[in-house]
């Protein structure tokens, strides 16, 4: 059976991330979403909120399931026996970074990473841009799942009444 694992703070989910999942999905047995719980790093919702979004985003593709984890990928791999990380590259500045983490990966752990080009309708999309967008009352629609979009704009009339 191919395994592999898809990291990823999903703060909140995107369509960028979305396509990596799914054409991960049509490629492999079976796709982990590892949802990272960084304590050190204010999200805008919480892990829970996270995953439970990414359940349903994702329940159309039978083979993807969702888990959260903290500390290095590597333990998460070798403790559920992933032998593969799939990551998605926009730009040349993400392939440079990804790639010292692939070889760091396999150097502590012999997990390989591998690398797919986003579809270049998203290739400028992150959930940071998405969120500044959303918080100056930007449309979000098109970017992220119409699920998503109300989450984030439920969540920041809460933490910003003021717009």
């Amino acid at each position: 059976m191919h395994r592999v694992v898809c990291p990823g703070s999903f703060d909140p989910v995107t369509n960028g991330h979305l396509d990596i999942i799914g054409r991960a999905s049509r490629l492999y047995d079976e796709v982990v979403v590892a949802v990272l719980m960084n304590v050190s790093k204010k999200s805008l919702f919480a892990v829970d909120e996270r995953i439970d979004m990414l359940r349903e985003v994702t329940k159309q593709y039978g083979n993807v399931s969702i888990e959260k984890f903290h500390g290095l990928l590597v333990d998460f791999c070798k403790a559920r026996g992933i032998p593969m990380i799939v990551k998605g590259l926009r730009a040349v500045s993400d392939f440079d970074y990804e790639l010292q983490m692939a070889q760091m990966n396999h150097s502590l752990a012999e997990i390989e990473t591998t690398f797919m080009a986003t579809n270049p309708l998203y290739s400028f999309l992150s959930s940071s841009l998405v969120k500044e967008i959303a918080g100056y009352g930007g449309d979000v629609s098109g970017l992220v799942p119409e699920l998503v979009r109300d989450r984030l704009t439920e969540r920041l009339a809460e933490v910003r009444p003021d717009r």
